[in-house]
């Protein structure tokens, strides 16, 4: 039996970024990303290649680095301050948050126009609606691997795994948008024994948990498109939360990790800030 296709995530980035060069050599203004994080080692890497992306294609970029101990009045006040900025046309803040700092709270300051992730309550309600203009990076670099394959999703049972605000539930959105036939596991299907029953009928999966080899590769539909959006270091090893060598031998295509979907999120960082610019510079024009 012949092993899955491997997606090059990578190869796709360079792909998005190159489309991106052309249309800001057509700007008279650079672009620039507002970027606040925290003393945490969980998003470092992600970071780096945030800020490296962005010196490539000449967006201008700022960096607040919070204290673990910051509060939620310290943390508005910032994303706030960008709000009231016309230089700062993206704001995008890391994941996760210390524990005193409310997430959801979080979403609903930054002004709908600046958030790159598509997370403030009206860009929700925006893709809930199939009418969002700037989605979560992470969901939308999962499409754009989907597309890559070819695979035509109308009528595909989908399956996804994880419910998270900024991956599991936008990919479910954007699935039933091509027509997809999507069910959305979670803790809940595990804990009641479900959940290979689901993945087994699964004739595209992503999962975007956090657990490694939480998904058996002999679980997967022959002919599968697999797409592994998990992040888990082990024995000092990046690896993902399929079985991927298993998977590999009965998927149709498999995302790797790394260099799956981690590249191609950090340029949906950069094209969704250009799409944000973009919206601003067309308002201040009416």
């Amino acid at each position: 039996m012949a092993t899955a296709v491997v997606l090059d995530g990578k190869a796709i980035a360079e792909r998005l970024k190159q489309q991106l060069q052309h249309q800001l050599l057509t700007f008279r203004h650079r672009p620039m990303l507002a970027i606040l994080s925290f003393r945490t080692p969980a998003s470092a890497v992600y970071q780096a290649a945030q800020f490296a992306q962005a010196r490539a294609l000449a967006i201008a970029t700022t960096h607040v680095v919070c204290p673990t101990n910051a509060s939620q009045t310290d943390v508005e006040r910032i994303i706030q301050q960008w709000n009231d900025d016309p230089a700062i046309h993206g704001i995008f803040v890391h994941q996760p948050m210390p524990p005193q700092i409310d997430a959801q709270q979080i979403s609903s300051v930054i002004d709908p126009q600046k958030d790159i992730e598509g997370i403030h309550p009206h860009n929700s309600a925006r893709r809930f609606f199939a009418k969002a203009r700037i989605g979560s990076c992470t969901a939308l670099a999962v499409m754009e691997l989907i597309d890559t394959t070819g695979i035509e999703l109308a009528g595909k049972e989908a399956v996804v795994v994880g419910h998270s605000e900024i991956v599991g539930r936008p990919v479910s959105m954007l699935l039933l948008d091509k027509l997809a036939t999507t069910t959305i596991c979670h803790v809940g299907t595990d804990q009641a024994g479900r959940l290979e029953d689901h993945v087994r009928r699964a004739e595209v999966l992503v999962v975007a948990v956090g657990r490694p080899a939480l998904i058996r590769g002999a679980w997967i539909r022959p002919g599968a498109v697999v797409i592994d959006v998990g992040i888990n270091v082990v024995h000092g090893h990046v690896v993902g939360d399929v079985e991927f060598e298993t998977a590999r031998q009965r998927a149709a295509c498999i995302s790797p990790v790394p260099g799956g979907v981690g590249p191609v999120t950090v340029m949906m960082v950069m094209k969704n800030t250009v799409e944000a610019f973009k919206l601003q510079m067309a308002g201040r024009q009416h």
